[in-house]
């Protein structure tokens, strides 16, 4: 660790000092990883979210017929006590939203979801051959 820290620009330096030392880091907001697998009779989509359960989650197929992830946590790790001063206090808030676009095949209606081991699995059913055949409407010529 640096004891003095010598810039040009005496202002910058005065605030990097205090706000930029090696006993606090930096908090990096990234996006969670997705795998997203193709099987024989379905899609499967998982993102890797540790630490959060089912009520932080909201999947859904918007009106563009692109399935929307979000999920959104919000923690307040501090300790309430009435001697006491903080030299550090931290809130976390965790945000994220992707949007996919559903190949024509996916069966819409048939979406699951479910929260295990930290890990958010999205099923997106094909449709079977026998669901394409009781779709079509044949139309009776006059």
């Amino acid at each position: 660790m640096t004891l003095i820290r010598r810039n040009q620009n005496w202002l910058p330096s005065v605030f990097g000092d205090l706000f930029d030392n090696d006993w606090m880091f930096k908090a990096n907001a990234t996006a969670p990883a997705i795998n997203v697998l193709e099987l024989e009779d379905e899609y499967k989509i998982e993102v890797a979210a540790p630490g959060m359960t089912k009520e932080d989650f909201r999947v859904h197929v918007d009106e563009e017929n692109n399935l929307v992830i979000s999920m959104e946590k919000q923690l307040d790790d501090t300790q309430q006590t009435t001697n006491a001063l903080y030299l550090r206090r931290e809130f976390s808030y965790s945000k994220f939203e992707q949007k996919m676009i559903l190949p024509k095949n996916t069966d819409k209606d048939r979406i699951s979801a479910k929260v295990e081991n930290g890990v958010l699995e999205v099923s997106i059913p094909k449709f079977r051959e026998e669901d394409l055949k009781k779709n079509m409407k044949t139309i009776q010529i006059v």
